[in-house]
């Protein structure tokens, strides 16, 4: 039976900095002390060690953890090839979960909206994602894929499920989330944001129904807080606000169990006679958490033009290159425009940087709109131009320039790339969700306004 040494809704703890050394225990005297033996732990638990990267990279950015649990990860049957549920979409006999059909992704310089997906009510979490983007290649450990998750049921009993290809950052659109991790449990809401590291395992079940999300899975690196250079010691993100869950274990040796894992995008697995969330206490740098949105300090411009859009920016992962990154999760908080003599809405630009943007909520019916719409998202590739529509270029060149409160009626999100951004087959047709008059009717109505000095 589940043994558990806290209330649900406190499962869950403070960092006192992103990224810190973080520590407990379910039963007092689990954790070992350096006057302990580590040669017999507490209460006969075995020793293991979760590690996030090498071993000898810098302290610095060292992230490694140390379970105690009932019994380890590595007992188990072998591996097996996993089909998930069957699903409305699967119309050929081959899953279109994840990539096992979908790893030859399509690389096109349109710009392309997506109208909002659909709940699959049938689906658990692990047969509700689909693949829509990506770059790279997990083998390699370098690249990214984006996925739009939804379900209706929960993930089976006795079942779990991890990736080895790389961290999930998830973005919930609708719906809750309780997330039982081998760390413990979270409880994740829109306008909240959940990491959960690679190889973590984890069973999500839905306490209100129905779930829709987009999510971000990193192959290469790790999430971290971006450096805040001249905007000071504070602002944006600020690490205290992070959450990390307690230790929390569930006492079941007797019954079967199956571990799902994601494996260079292919579906694998395990039997094993014992529960994977047994981890009875845990220290270490490397853990699931979860962020507030509604927590993000805004920094914005107060005379003319604009700032880069890296100001909205929550996490970061770098690439080798200074100043790049892999990806970027950016939230658009709401927040005051307040620049003098200046045209507010985003420039028309190309970026080297591609662009993925959801919209998580609006406060008013965006059913019959021509643009985004909630539960639906836009993917702007590498260096193809984009910007306002022609209606609301009129609109913000000529309204007056007063401060103006942005944000407060729609959230959205943006995960940015340095690299070009492939997009699979279900997403360009099977999903249905393509709108193919996306350009022409957004951007071609702009009308000349240039005038020749006589």
């Amino acid at each position: 039976m589940p043994l558990t040494a806290f209330t649900y809704d406190d499962a869950y703890q403070y960092l006192n900095g992103f990224g810190d050394y973080h520590e407990t225990e379910s039963i007092t005297g689990a954790l070992p002390i350096a006057r302990n033996s580590p040669q017999k732990p507490a209460y006969g638990l075995y020793t293991e060690k979760l590690s996030g990267t090498a071993f000898t990279v810098p302290r610095a950015d060292n992230q490694q953890t140390w379970l105690y649990r009932i019994l380890p990860s590595a007992a188990h049957a072998n591996f097996e090839a996993y089909k998930p549920r069957a699903s409305p979409t699967d119309t050929n006999g081959d899953t279109v979960n994840g990539l096992p059909n979908e790893k030859k992704l399509r690389f096109t310089p349109d710009q392309l909206l997506f109208d909002p997906f659909d709940i699959e009510e049938k689906e658990d979490w692990v047969s509700g994602m689909r693949l829509v983007a990506g770059a790279g290649d997990p083998t390699m450990k370098t690249g990214l894929g984006i996925y739009v998750i939804t379900a209706g049921v929960d993930m089976p009993a006795k079942q779990a499920y991890y990736s080895a290809d790389g961290d999930l950052l998830i973005v919930p659109q609708h719906g809750v989330l309780d997330i039982q991790t081998e760390l413990g449990k979270l409880t994740v809401r829109p306008n909240e944001i959940v990491v959960i590291p690679r190889g973590i395992r984890f069973r999500v079940t839905l306490p209100t129904g129905p779930v829709r999300a987009f999510a971000l899975e990193l192959y290469q690196g790790h999430f971290k807080l971006p450096e805040l250079g001249f905007i000071g010691s504070s602002g944006l993100a600020n690490a205290r606000d992070f959450q990390v869950p307690v230790a929390a274990y569930e006492e079941d040796h007797h019954s079967e169990w199956h571990v799902v894992a994601r494996f260079d995008g292919d579906l694998f697995q395990l039997r094993q006679s014992h529960s994977p969330f047994d981890v009875v206490a845990w220290h270490g740098t490397y853990y699931p958490y979860k962020y507030d949105l509604s927590r993000f300090n805004t920094v914005g411009s107060v005379s003319f033009d604009h700032l880069d859009p890296s100001i909205y920016t929550v996490l970061t992962a770098p690439s080798d290159t200074a100043g790049v990154s892999i990806a970027d999760f950016v939230f658009f908080a709401p927040r005051w425009s307040v620049q003098e003599d200046t045209f507010r809405p985003p420039w028309y630009h190309r970026n080297t940087m591609s662009e993925f943007s959801g919209m998580i909520e609006a406060e008013f019916d965006l059913s019959k709109s021509k643009g985004l719409q909630p539960a639906g998202a836009t993917l702007h590739n590498t260096m193809s131009g984009h910007g306002p529509e022609s209606r609301s270029h009129e609109v913000a060149s000529k309204e007056e320039l007063v401060p103006k409160k942005e944000g407060t009626s729609v959230k959205a999100f943006m995960f940015e790339s340095s690299l070009m951004l492939g997009v699979t087959e279900w997403a360009l047709t099977h999903s249905g969700k393509v709108r193919p008059s996306y350009t022409e009717e957004k951007w071609q109505p702009l009308k000349v306004h240039f005038q020749k000095p006589t």
